[in-house]
């Protein structure tokens, strides 16, 4: 069966730079698919870039696989060419397929209220309390997301200090440092929050090799991996404790649709920053977490892009304005 085969490029800026211990995030870009097999039935995918080079390579397999790709085409691209791409198509052939969406009996699901992401170019403690003075504040439960790393290791000290006398009791808090510590920072910080049981986890403290070192640190605090879970996709099936999963980067949907039947526990979604079509696919995967045994809020990082047509959940109008 052959079916037709259109790609789109997209690009957007984020209302707010993202600053990491890695580096800073200002934009994306990439590709929307729209597949239709010969019943009329359609399928719609995300093939999402993080940088230039990647951008280019993708855009090279998709123009190879031509206008009207035969099935086992697209299904040897899936498995050949891992992470976005295998994502993109793979979400085009499960909608068509009726694993998902109109086609289907599993209807797209929504997740519930994200965590709230501190942003890198104010203050935390500014920022947090302009949350306690606004209707967030009244969450059942508010969620902070703070990135550290961007400052020096004494500085950001006093800071959680004064973050920790502002968070209210029943609120949680999410340490995200992008792999910027060494053992002995880590540890310190660790033995520091480990009676705090505001503290959700410490999302990857250590280089995203160094596996040992975040094993001993589980010990004391939870840890939660992300970088990790990308340079070493095995972990994915070993880490015991929290897992930041991003769809849109780790391959195949239907894989991921597979796994979260069997095991939803200790694992988080967040964004990549997608655009509507990847987010349908992230707020699904969120509101299956949800329903799983160790419920928690996503990471879908609200009030970063903005509120044009490009980010609606109608993949038509998705399309009409990339």
């Amino acid at each position: 069966m052959c079916f037709s085969l259109e790609i789109k490029s997209f690009s957007f800026d984020l209302l707010k730079p993202l600053k990491t211990s890695q580096g800073i995030l200002q934009a994306k870009q990439g590709f929307l698919i729209h597949l239709k097999n010969k019943a009329g039935r359609t399928g719609w995918g995300e093939v999402s870039s993080i940088n230039q080079s990647e951008f280019e390579n993708f855009r090279s397999i998709l123009k190879n696989l031509g206008k009207y790709p035969s099935r086992n085409e697209l299904e040897a691209s899936v498995k050949v060419h891992p992470g976005s791409l295998a994502f993109g198509i793979g979400c085009a052939l499960s909608e068509i397929d009726g694993l998902i969406g109109s086609n289907s009996h599993q209807k797209w699901l929504r997740a519930s209220q994200s965590a709230i992401l501190l942003s890198t170019e104010k203050s935390p403690i500014t920022q947090l309390e302009s949350i306690l003075n606004s209707k967030k504040a009244t969450r059942k439960r508010l969620t902070i997301k703070w990135k550290v790393g961007r400052q020096s290791n004494e500085v950001e000290k006093k800071l959680i200090d004064e973050l920790l006398t502002k968070l209210p009791s029943n609120a949680l808090l999410r340490i995200d440092v992008n792999g910027g510590w060494s053992r002995e920072q880590a540890m310190d910080w660790a033995n520091y929050l480990k009676k705090d049981t505001r503290l959700e986890w410490i999302e990857q403290p250590l280089d995203p090799k160094d596996i040992e070192g975040h094993q001993e640190l589980s010990k004391k605090i939870p840890i939660a991996l992300d970088e990790s879970l990308l340079c070493q996709p095995s972990l994915r099936k070993t880490w015991k404790s929290w897992q930041i999963r991003r769809p849109l980067l780790e391959g195949d949907p239907r894989e991921f649709l597979k796994e979260f039947k069997e095991n939803a526990a200790y694992k988080v979604i967040t964004t990549s920053f997608e655009t509507g079509i990847g987010l349908r696919w992230i707020n699904h995967f969120a509101a299956l977490q949800e329903r799983g045994p160790t419920p928690t809020a996503p990471g879908l990082a609200p009030g970063w892009h903005s509120h044009s047509l490009l980010f609606s959940d109608n993949p038509k109008l998705v399309w009409q304005a990339a």
